[in-house]
């Protein structure tokens, strides 16, 4: 399995696929929908490069491992090394894009998973679990704390959430997560979901957007 990131204007960028970081919980309301608590310091875990795929005409999901859950997320492009404590400017100036992306679960092995105390890696890492759109450039988005992530499923919005209501802004988030380990041109970072997730079926016409800035059609399947 292959990745190129690639701009919406059909540039490809030319460093490899890396981590994929996450943060889970970064919207309140998502935190609730799901009776989890709404976490006192960003929540991290990490996906691996292999699990991602092209947001396409088409992607396929999992089977036979339960219900696939859609999570619609703001994706955020590294694109210079960062490590230890940058300031503010300097994330800011390592950020090569932004995309909106789709983090898949597998919801009933990640309840099993956690119901048991273990870890949860295989509910979040498995082959395409990380469906990545084309990225508009880093400087095309002027405000960090206003960038608007929806989606449609079958015509019906579904999530239709804002960076304004994160938990853990973009720049300090990022700041965080270089505090625990570095980060390298190519990774990617997934900046938590908005409420309205769910689980997601063959057959289901999507409609992904960054607001105001890029959209994009696929169909599950």
């Amino acid at each position: 399995m292959s990745y190129q990131h690639q701009y919406v204007d059909g540039t490809h960028i030319h460093f490899p696929m890396g981590k994929v970081v996450c943060i889970g919980r970064n919207y309140a309301e998502h935190a609730k929908e799901l009776n989890n608590p709404v976490p006192t310091e960003p929540l991290l875990f990490i996906k691996p490069g292999s699990c991602v795929v092209a947001l396409d005409d088409s992607f396929t999901l999992v089977e036979g491992r339960g219900d696939v859950h859609y999570e619609a997320e703001i994706a955020v492009l590294i694109g210079k090394p960062l490590s230890r404590t940058p300031n503010a400017e300097e994330v800011r100036d390592a950020i090569s894009g932004f995309a909106p992306a789709l983090d898949l679960t597998l919801r009933d092995l990640q309840a099993t998973l956690k119901a048991k105390g273990y870890p949860w890696e295989i509910a979040k890492s498995f082959d395409g679990a990380c469906v990545l759109a084309p990225f508009v450039p880093g400087d095309a988005i002027e405000d960090l704390t206003d960038i608007g992530i929806r989606l449609a499923i079958n015509g019906e919005v579904r999530q239709d959430g804002n960076s304004r209501d994160m938990l853990n802004p973009i720049l300090p988030m990022i700041q965080h997560i270089c505090g625990h380990f570095s980060l390298q041109p190519g990774d990617v970072i997934l900046t938590g979901t908005p409420a309205g997730v769910g689980a997601l079926h063959k057959g289901n016409e999507l409609l992904l957007e960054l607001v105001g800035h890029s959209r994009f059609a696929s169909r599950a399947l």
